[in-house]
């Protein structure tokens, strides 16, 4: 019982709650979250601080980093040294920081990498003379001091920021259910931004802008992010930033010059390397890297051709790389409220306006006291040297001369005390005349103090003076030029295609490759065994290949990714899933906007658009009808409006009429083309077996075994007659034809 009064029972959704709570407040407060007042979450204040601490200066040598992290961790911040060092370290980086707050000497790591940087031991470090501007007034009493983790030593709360470095350098962190990701300004800006305020504390945002166009990163990459945007990013404190990297052309090369914010040079040759393996960027033959000292950012692409567009090529590359990048923006801070909150970028510097105003009063009322005090010691001071002789006397004479003095010449305890503890040396006559002199230019140092401590228009204008100061001190010109850019776009897949003469080959049982060219011996080509021709088609590289199967479906599929006709080429199956029993039989390449003939040996055929026969599927989509029996008949493409078509039949008849009669289907059996006979097609005795595509001037050849007749357009007259006739005999020994050829062939 004694034991159990030692403990406090609480119920464990109590305990539990509380518990996430403290440790949500702590992450969000004294970790992850940027004060607004200096900008610098804990760890990085303590290191700033315990830095100066050491006396490691701007002016100071270096001392090694692990010295000034053993501070940190035994004074101020008791964790790891791991994260300690490396918040230093990214401090230190001026391709991380704007402005960065400590002044490295070894290995800091490198745009490439980094996180490449030395361990502490190997590295020096001291602070910039940027970080003079958030300790310079640290001990004239402008912030407020607490007691470090163990209650032995004390530490500011805040540092006594003269610049509004949660803008200028930015940071980002994550919380416990918030976040932030504050990007860095361009100091000249900001500070205009602030005097404008200063001035005219009702001004706009649209009138701040003029001033912070967008952000300022240590890059001179280009922030491609429209004006409007930013004007509302600016506006709520919510957005994101765009950022483009910068190129030029040098003797038809296309040179990178620089790289978006914390891009890796090496990551993005690895993309841009990745592309060119896969056949994504077949315009640019090689890429190098001639990055060095002098040129941090140089890689060069060499396109395969002058005539390549170069702007295209990179808008495809900012769209699909990191040389367009885009950064989340999250103003969001603790304020003086200390509370954590999203703000505007006018809310922000209102607020900072605010903390630089408090801690100028601060500092002005620290130093106007300690005037008042020196004053008063003088007032003693100048009696004890006009009664010097008296006074001498009563120290030597009296056992207890402090209140005798007092009581004497109505001295406080502080003169007396001054006075009993002055040197011999300091009793000369010249040292009234210093007195005199002293009190002359502290009164004046008085009334300048207490007059601008009264008056909010000459605090305005002191605060002022020191921003314009600190920006000419410690600025510099913008990095990142704001610049209007026609948005990223990826090409499309046949403009990365290497348009080529091809010839697709497809065997017996549906096994396809390729070949470049089109004068390819298709029938001398090795098959797998029990395998042989079936058909070839001539075309390009960037076309989409039409297959037909024996059931009337049509498939697409890509030809510059087929296997090399030096293979035996890969199953078509294995790109396409048709029915059960279909048999793959054509093949036509695709033209945008062309129209193909489709028929059946039944002697049925119609006109569909390339565009019908597009389908994404594996499966295919089915557009002739066929038959019981009937057979599909090679695809024809239509060339011009002009064209004539010839069917021919087993039993020897030729039918020549306008292609134009065919109707227009997007799917169907179609119209009859020829008449045949019900009963010889039933019985197999008839059915087409030849048709071809023609101009009206062309030659048309008849094959019949070895022999063959050529038919001129003069001879043709005859056969000539309306879709769907019966068609004319062709003369004797041509009662069975193998073939009809067109003169000129067609074109690919």
């Amino acid at each position: 019982m004694a034991l159990a009064a030692n403990y406090e029972q609480l119920p464990l959704k109590d305990f539990a709650e509380k518990a996430y709570l403290d440790y949500s407040m702590y992450v969000i407060l004294d970790r992850a979250l940027p004060h607004i007042a200096d900008g610098l979450k804990p760890v990085q204040r303590r290191i700033v601080y315990a830095m100066s601490e050491l006396g490691l200066s701007a002016a100071a040598k270096y001392k090694k980093s692990a010295r000034t992290v053993g501070d940190v961790l035994g004074k101020y911040h008791p964790h790891g040294d791991t994260a300690c060092y490396e918040a230093m370290v990214l401090m230190a980086q001026n391709f991380s920081y704007r402005y960065p707050l400590i002044d490295g000497q070894g290995n800091w790591g490198s745009p490439d990498d980094p996180k490449s940087f030395a361990a502490m031991r190997y590295t020096e470090s001291r602070l910039t003379g940027y970080a003079q501007s958030l300790l310079g007034e640290l001990e004239q009493g402008t912030v407020p001091w607490v007691k470090n983790f163990d209650g032995t030593l004390d530490e500011p709360s805040l540092l006594p920021a003269r610049l509004p470095n949660v803008l200028l350098n930015g940071t980002m962190g994550i919380a416990v259910g918030m976040a932030t990701d504050i990007p860095p300004h361009n100091l000249r800006e900001v500070v205009q931004a602030c005097v404008q305020l200063l001035d005219n504390p009702e001004s706009p945002l649209q009138t701040l802008m003029t001033f912070v166009k967008g952000p300022d990163y240590p890059t001179s990459a280009e922030i491609v992010t429209p004006a409007e945007d930013l004007e509302k990013l600016y506006r709520c404190g919510l957005g994101s930033i765009k950022m483009r990297a910068v190129y030029e052309q040098e003797d038809g090369n296309i040179v990178i010059t620089a790289l978006p914010y914390q891009v890796s040079g090496s990551k993005l040759q690895e993309q841009i390397a990745a592309l060119m393996l896969a056949k994504k960027l077949p315009m640019i033959e090689d890429l190098r890297d001639e990055s060095d000292h002098e040129n941090p950012t140089r890689i060069v692409l060499m396109p395969k051709s002058k005539r390549i567009d170069a702007d295209a090529v990179m808008l495809h590359l900012f769209a699909t790389t990191d040389l367009e990048k885009s950064y989340r923006v999250n103003l969001n801070t603790i304020g003086l409220d200390g509370r954590p909150q999203v703000k505007g970028l006018r809310a922000i510097l209102i607020e900072w306006l605010a903390f630089r105003t408090q801690t100028v009063r601060y500092r002005l009322q620290h130093r106007l006291d300690k005037v008042l005090a020196r004053l008063h010691v003088l007032a003693g001071l100048l009696i004890a040297y006009l009664n010097v002789d008296e006074v001498i006397a009563i120290i030597r004479n009296e056992e207890h001369p402090k209140p005798v003095l007092r009581q004497r010449f109505g001295l406080t305890d502080t003169q007396a005390e001054a006075i009993l503890e002055l040197k011999l040396r300091h009793l000369a006559k010249l040292e009234e005349i210093k007195i005199r002199s002293e009190q002359n230019d502290l009164e004046t140092e008085r009334v300048r103090l207490v007059q601008t401590l009264a008056s909010k228009e000459i605090l305005n204008q002191l605060i002022k003076k020191e921003l314009l100061a600190d920006a000419d001190k410690y600025g510099d010109h913008r990095r990142s030029p704001l610049v209007a850019r026609e948005p990223a776009q990826a090409l499309q897949a046949t403009a990365l295609i290497v348009n080529e003469p091809m010839t697709v080959i497809l065997s017996q049982k549906g096994w396809i490759r390729a070949a470049k060219g089109h004068d390819i011996a298709v029938e001398s080509l090795n098959y797998r065994a029990g395998d042989g021709f079936l058909d070839a088609v001539k075309c390009r590289s960037t076309q989409p290949l039409l297959i037909f199967d024996s059931t009337g479906r049509v498939y697409n599929t890509t030809v510059h990714d087929l296997p090399s006709a030096r293979s035996q080429g890969e199953p078509l199956t294995g790109r396409l899933n048709p029915p059960a029993g279909a048999m793959f039989m054509y093949m036509q390449a695709s033209h945008s906007d062309d129209w193909v003939l489709l028929a059946s040996d039944r002697g049925y055929g119609f006109r569909i658009k390339t565009a019908d026969l597009s389908t994404k599927s594996r499966a295919g989509k089915s557009v002739i009808s066929l038959e019981a029996k009937a057979a599909l008949l090679q695809p024809l493409l239509l060339q011009a409006e002009n064209d004539c078509l010839a069917v021919a039949t087993l039993q020897g008849r030729l039918l020549i009429f306008s292609a134009h009669e065919l109707p227009a289907l997007s799917k169907g059996k179609g119209s009859k083309m020829i008449q045949l006979d019900s009963q010889d097609w039933l019985s197999g005795k008839d059915r087409v077996v030849a048709w071809t595509r023609m101009p009206p001037s062309g030659k048309l050849t008849v094959v019949s075994g070895k022999r063959t007749v050529t038919l001129k357009p003069g001879d043709r007259v005859a056969y000539c007659a309306a879709c769907g006739k019966r068609g004319l005999a062709l003369p004797k020994g041509f009662q069975r034809v193998d073939n009809l050829l067109a003169e000129p062939p067609v074109a690919v």
